[in-house]
């Protein structure tokens, strides 16, 4: 089996896992109160990634690995676990309020305000240029760019 196989198998399992996990998390967070902020703005989000993740399989299908830009990307996966174990059941794919809950301000949230968004725009690409994708890479992060503008404006006056 293909390198390339392996890797772009073992990222949609861990994207579909993370999907899960963010339903289960979304559910409860509304059943506690919390209230959804741009909600507009999220089909263009899932939208991205999901072109992002087909077209790698399209066009890193039969690529080379690089494994210096794989191990890149390995230490961006640890930082997303750090991410999502520092939110817990506050980590979802959406934008969602509890009134009363303090801003979490603990693990990488101490250095930046949106370091999932940092490690989700150094994915989009560190993964196609461990296929040798530059141009993939760049189109996708200039797409990424645009939608995290949008959503981090959402955010930010969601939780101010």
């Amino acid at each position: 089996m293909r390198a390339a196989l392996i890797v772009l198998g073992l990222v949609t399992a861990q994207r579909l896992g993370e999907l899960i996990l963010a339903q289960r998390n979304t559910r409860r967070l509304l059943a506690k109160g919390a209230r959804e902020a741009g909600r507009a703005h999220y089909p263009l989000l899932v939208l991205l990634h999901a072109a992002w993740l087909g077209g790698l399989w399209v066009f890193a299908f039969n690529a080379p690995v690089s494994l210096a830009w794989l191990a890149v990307f390995l230490v961006l996966q640890a930082l997303r676990v750090w991410v999502i174990a520092t939110l817990g059941e506050r980590w979802t794919t959406r934008i969602l309020v509890l009134a009363d809950a303090p801003l979490v301000r603990t693990g990488p949230y101490r250095f930046l305000p949106h370091p999932n968004y940092a490690v989700v725009a150094a994915e989009i690409a560190v993964l196609p240029l461990a296929f040798g994708l530059t141009w993939f890479a760049a189109l996708f992060s200039v797409m990424n760019a645009v939608v995290l503008w949008i959503r981090i404006r959402a955010e930010n006056r969601a939780l101010h």
